[in-house]
C-alpha cells in the first residue's frame, strides 16, 4: 500500500554533491540581447525543480546551458561536484527532452526508441530488452511496432519521453514537453512522469508555463523574472507523495497555486527585483493562514529529440 511521505521528507536521504550547481551563468547572445542575468542554483539529488515564468525570461536557455547545448557568457556549471568532463560516468548521465517529440517518422516507435543505444554502441539484445522496460514504463508496449504518424500527441511525447529513460539517466531535462497538448492529455502525462519520478527517484528540472503544471509536479518551483531572467524566488512545494489527481483539487493546492501566480505576477514586472520569502535557503514553504492552514483559491519551440546520455550538449 502506497505511504504518503512529505516532499521534504522523502529528500532527506539524499547526500552528496548538488546535481547540478549553477554560479553565477550569464547569458548573452551575439544580437546583444541578454537571457540571462546572474543566474545562482543548486539541485540536489531526487528532487523535482520546476522553472517557472514569463516568455522569454530565460527558462529553456538556464536549462540548455545546463544540458551543455549552449554555453555561458559567464559564470560556471558543475555537474555532481565536478565538470562536464565526468558527465557520462556510471550515477552522471543526463538526457533533455525538446519541447516538440521529433522522431524519425521513416522508422518505427522501437527504433525510435532503440536510437540512442544504437549510436553507444550497446550490444542488440541488451538494447531490445531496455527497449522493452521503457517502452512498458510509458504504456506503448503494444505500439513498439507502429509509427509516428500513427500515433497520437500524446503517445508521441511517450516515445520521446522512453527514447529518454532507455539511458537509464540520473538528471532528466524537460523543455516544456506537454505544453502543446490538450489538457487532459497533459494532466495524464504529468502523473505518468511524476509516477515514473517516484519509482525511479531521478534528478527532474522542468520547464512550464503553467502554474497548476508546476504546483502538481514539483518538490521546488524556482520562479524567474523577466529578462534577463534570474531567480526571482523559490517556493517549496511541500506535499505528499505520491500525488495522484485528487490533490489537484485540495486547498493546499489551490493556496500553492495562489502563491505562484502572485509571484509570477510581480516577476513578470520588468527589472523586478529578485527576493526570497525569508524562510530557510532563500525558499518559500507551504502559504499559511492566519490559523496556520494554506489559505488562497486556485485561480490556472525548440524541436525536441531526447538528448544522448553522455556529455552535455550531446544531441540526436
Amino acid at each position: 500500500m502506497a505511504v504518503d511521505t512529505p516532499a521534504t521528507d522523502a529528500l532527506q536521504g539524499a547526500v552528496g554533491p548538488a546535481v547540478v550547481d549553477v554560479r553565477g551563468v550569464e547569458k548573452r547572445f551575439a544580437n546583444g540581447t541578454q537571457a540571462l542575468a546572474p543566474v545562482d542554483l543548486a539541485v540536489r539529488p531526487g528532487e523535482f525543480v520546476t522553472l517557472l515564468g514569463p516568455s522569454g525570461c530565460g527558462k529553456s536557455t538556464l536549462l540548455r546551458a545546463i544540458a551543455g547545448l549552449t554555453q555561458p557568457s559567464a559564470g560556471a556549471l558543475r555537474w555532481w561536484g565536478g565538470d562536464a568532463g565526468h558527465v557520462g560516468e556510471p550515477g552522471r548521465k543526463l538526457v533533455f527532452v525538446f519541447q516538440d517529440a521529433t522522431l524519425m517518422p521513416w522508422t518505427r516507435v522501437r527504433a525510435n526508441v532503440r536510437l540512442p543505444l544504437d549510436l553507444a554502441g550497446v550490444p542488440r539484445d541488451e538494447a531490445d530488452a531496455r527497449v522493452d522496460a521503457s517502452l512498458a514504463l510509458v504504456g506503448l508496449a503494444k505500439f513498439d511496432r507502429h509509427y509516428p504518424r500513427e500515433l497520437s500527441g500524446g503517445m508521441q511525447m511517450r516515445t520521446s519521453i522512453a527514447r529518454a529513460l532507455v539511458t537509464e539517466p540520473d538528471l532528466l531535462l524537460l523543455d516544456e514537453p506537454f505544453g502543446a497538448l490538450d489538457e487532459i492529455t497533459r494532466n495524464k502525462l504529468d502523473a505518468d512522469l511524476l509516477e515514473l519520478w517516484w519509482r525511479k527517484r531521478f534528478t527532474v528540472m522542468f520547464v512550464t508555463h503553467s502554474i497548476y503544471e508546476a504546483v502538481f509536479l514539483s518538490t521546488r518551483v524556482v520562479v524567474m523574472s523577466a529578462r534577463p531572467g534570474r531567480v526571482f524566488r523559490e517556493i517549496v512545494i511541500d506535499a505528499p507523495h505520491p500525488r495522484t489527481e485528487a490533490f489537484r483539487v485540495t486547498q493546499e493546492f489551490a493556496a500553492y497555486a495562489k502563491l505562484l501566480s502572485e509571484c509570477l505576477m510581480e516577476a513578470s514586472t520588468e527589472g523586478a527585483p529578485s527576493r526570497n520569502a525569508g524562510a530557510p535557503n532563500g525558499t518559500a514553504g507551504a502559504p499559511q493562514g492566519n490559523d496556520g492552514a494554506p489559505d488562497g483559491t486556485a485561480g490556472a519551440s525548440s524541436r525536441g529529440v531526447a538528448a544522448m546520455a553522455g556529455k552535455p550538449g550531446a544531441s540526436a
